[in-house]
């Protein structure tokens, strides 16, 4: 008997789905290729609607800090708000782009966990390289401590020593500690909004992406 290979429970199909009722979704780690799709995926969106809030649900064990920068980064520039909610975990860059998000719409489930750490990488080759690499990491690590403290509102100092261990959070403690401004406690804190009717009329000639 031939064996079927299991069905792909969260498909492109509900990815569609959600990004029409302005959702995007990280579930897994975070890379150059999801992340740049997140970031231009949330640029489309906000062109599409300036005024609409873009939510983002987190389930991640972290990731790309270039490509958790570069989403920062775009959720600073675009018009609209962007919540973050945190369904499961949002460790190392999952906790960077939870705790980005608009303030007062950065949201938790009651039982999520949140890991906030530095990191590691290796480091290697001649003296000089592994200079500039070290130099470059400290660079790195000294923005990213920067932005935490700025999103939470904790002293860098404390975010640099709370960092340096991993230290996991509940989601009141990630309330408590500037992660969140709340926890989800009912079904229309989270849920999106209604997809928007649009005539044929009025979309005859667009180009479906």
């Amino acid at each position: 008997m031939s064996e079927h290979p299991s069905p792909q429970l969260f498909s492109e199909r509900v990815r569609r789905e959600l990004y029409e009722q302005r959702v995007l979704v990280l579930d897994g780690p975070l890379d150059d290729d999801n992340g740049m799709l997140l970031a231009t995926h949330l640029i489309a969106l906000a062109a599409e609607d300036p005024a609409a809030d873009v939510s983002l649900w987190i389930h991640s064990p972290g990731g790309s800090v270039p490509a958790m920068l570069a989403i920062r980064d775009v959720v600073r520039i675009v018009p609209c708000d962007v919540s973050t909610l945190v369904l499961g975990i949002a460790y190392s860059a999952g906790q960077f782009l939870l705790s980005s998000g608009t303030r007062g719409k950065r949201r938790a489930l009651p039982h999520s966990r949140v890991l906030m750490h530095q990191g590691s990488a290796g480091i290697g080759g001649t003296a000089v390289d592994i200079e500039l690499q070290a130099g470059d990491l400290r660079h790195t690590r000294d923005t990213v401590l920067g932005l935490v403290a700025q999103d939470t509102g904790q002293p860098v100092e404390r975010i640099h020593e709370d960092s340096l261990h991993d230290r996991w959070y509940t989601a009141q403690e990630a309330l408590e500690y500037g992660f969140v401004d709340s926890i989800v406690r009912s079904f229309d804190d989270i849920a999106p909004r209604r997809r928007r009717q649009v005539s044929l009329s009025a979309t005859a000639g667009r180009a479906i992406a």
